[in-house]
């Protein structure tokens, strides 16, 4: 019988290997990295109630207000537009849900968590595929967020965060196939409201993109176990922005690192690939909050395994 436990066990163990890991996730999961875990934490619609969506219509309307709601798009959902989330709201992405040409618009609200969501190919005319303005305590997570790169202005951001946007984090997404990928402040002349921000970046997969990975006005970045392959511009710190940049891993880089009108960074355990940092050096030397950080050989493996649409709820 020896043998046969043997077999047994060297099935299960190949079964295993052959099978991928599902990732699971719960519909009340909270923010927990980043600035989206400070003032009182982003809980997004947690313990509300919980609609499927499978139209435009239907989330347009799921997402609105101010109560406690969760919302799980399901199936592709194509149109040309952007839909306005309210405050205390979560939207999750079925595994295999889309929207195309749909983008989400978080403006002037608070507490809101857009996960597992995957957006592509939002016309320019109608705004960026993720727009965050004026909002706080926002946690966007494994976002998969494109376009493609035959066309430049037929496109806008595909995640843009301006107008003093606070206690926001933006962790394991991917963003590729791209021209503009992540802009941070809205202008070089809009630094009484944009100086407040607060953005954490940490486990995202930057791929295909031509500029903004990210591009930072103001305020204050945490910037950690990033990975960046294929891209035409770097990290841009600009306008008196002060970045915290630590243990990211970049691939043949132009400059992953820089600085224009007078932006700062502190850069720690970093993987340039040969390219160079130009910031001058800021003041930005420690996060206000408790993180941990993954090893620069391990950040590319952890990073392209696990960032975007990859959760199931």
């Amino acid at each position: 019988m020896k043998w046969f436990a043997s077999l047994v066990a060297f099935v299960a163990v190949q079964a295993a290997v052959a099978s991928p890991i599902e990732k699971r996730a719960s519909t009340n999961d909270v923010a927990n990295v980043g600035y989206a875990t400070l003032n009182g934490g982003t809980s997004g619609g947690s313990g509300g109630t919980v609609t499927t969506v499978t139209t435009l219509a239907a989330l347009t309307s799921a997402v609105t207000g101010d109560a406690k709601k969760i919302v799980i798009i399901s199936g592709t959902i194509t149109g040309n537009t952007v839909v306005k989330v309210g405050s205390n709201t979560s939207v999750l992405g079925a595994r295999g849900s889309a929207l195309n040409g749909v983008g989400l618009r978080v403006l002037s609200v608070s507490n809101v968590i857009i996960r597992n969501v995957k957006i592509s190919k939002v016309l320019a005319e109608v705004g960026d595929a993720l727009g965050i303005q004026d909002a706080h305590q926002v946690w966007i997570d494994h976002a998969d967020l494109s376009s493609d790169r035959d066309h430049d202005k037929v496109y806008d951001g595909l995640l843009d965060i301006t107008h003093g946007c606070t206690g926001v984090t933006v962790s394991n997404s991917k963003l590729y196939d791209h021209w503009k990928a992540s802009l941070v402040g809205h202008s070089d002349s809009n630094g009484a409201e944009d100086t407040p921000i607060t953005v954490t970046y940490v486990g995202n997969y930057w791929s295909n993109l031509n500029s903004r990975t990210p591009s930072f006005r103001f305020g204050h970045g945490h910037i950690f176990n990033n990975f960046f392959e294929n891209n035409s511009d770097g990290i841009n710190t600009r306008d008196g922005a002060q970045l915290l940049v630590e243990n990211n891993v970049w691939v043949a880089p132009k400059k992953p690192l820089y600085s224009t009108d007078g932006g700062f960074a502190v850069a720690k355990g970093n993987d340039f690939a040969g390219g160079e940092n130009t910031a001058p050096v800021g003041n930005f030397n420690t996060a206000p909050y408790s993180y941990s950080l993954i090893a620069v050989g391990s950040v590319k493996s952890s990073v392209t395994a696990n960032a975007g649409q990859t959760l199931t709820f």
